[in-house]
């Protein structure tokens, strides 16, 4: 066992950026103990007549759960369903490609009820994050 008096003489730095050897040392610890991540990322758009980008997903699939990381819609498209429609499109594809569940955060409260209609349930929230807001972390189990 280490002694704190040892722990307290080692030097410590701060960097500008984040460590690639560290990412590596706890992806290498993580990967013992669940298996590897492989991510492997997907996007879903939806365009117009014309072409024109008016929604779309990127997202991530790892350890058999869909991350969706962003869900845009174009304001002049909104609420006419295809937010519902490209959710839809992402939940069928992580059912595809085998996954058990959906996941995803947002940081407005009428975006988290929009998903809580599609079936997902908030599984946690931190307050004033960005200040004066909430990030709302929201799942859903594929059956």
């Amino acid at each position: 066992m280490i002694k704190k008096e040892e722990i307290e003489k080692i030097a410590l730095s701060v960097e500008s950026k984040e460590s690639s050897e560290v990412a590596a040392m706890l992806g290498e610890d993580i990967a013992r103990q669940f298996g590897p991540r492989d991510e492997t990322p997907f996007s879903i758009l939806a365009r117009g007549k014309d072409g024109a980008l008016i929604g779309g997903i990127n997202g991530l699939i790892h350890w058999r759960w869909a991350y969706v990381r962003h869900l845009w819609v174009a304001e002049s498209w909104r609420g006419q369903g295809l937010g519902a429609r490209l959710m839809g499109e992402a939940e069928r594809l992580a059912r595809d490609r085998g996954c058990v569940g959906v996941y995803i955060d947002t940081f407005e409260k009428r975006v988290a009820a929009f998903y809580e209609r599609l079936g997902f349930a908030r599984v946690g929230e931190i307050a004033d994050f960005p200040p004066g807001h909430s990030r709302i972390s929201l799942s859903k189990p594929l059956r």
